[in-house]
């Protein structure tokens, strides 16, 4: 399960009223980044393989090889003195980068890269 805090879903509600009823909010997950995994966000229409978990009455969109590396993970949304944005919560990273975007778990080192 993906869950988002209510402050997530609030700012993701916002981006999506003027899309597409069909619209949700898709988490993925891919190689790269200085820890080896890269976190990704986009408004996008769910495929027939993705898992559709709805929270907070926002439809979240996972694909299958996504799920495994982001199960369990908390999306909140923060404001702060170093900016506003999305923060990701997830009890399978073991090690993470100073980007906060990147990241590998125990089993999978992923491939290690640029965190641009």
């Amino acid at each position: 399960m993906v869950t988002l805090t209510v402050e997530a879903a609030n700012v993701v509600k916002d981006l999506l009223s003027d899309k597409d009823d069909a619209m949700g909010l898709r988490i993925f997950v891919k190689p790269g980044g200085c820890s080896g995994f890269s976190y990704g966000m986009a408004l996008d229409m769910k495929k027939e393989s993705d898992l559709l978990l709805m929270q907070e009455g926002v439809p979240v969109l996972v694909d299958e090889v996504s799920f495994p590396y982001i199960d369990g993970s908390e999306i909140d949304y923060v404001s702060g003195l170093s900016g506003k944005g999305f923060k990701i919560v997830n009890p399978n990273a073991v090690s993470s980068c100073g980007c906060g975007s990147s990241f590998h778990t125990k089993d999978d080192p992923g491939t290690p890269g640029s965190c641009s």
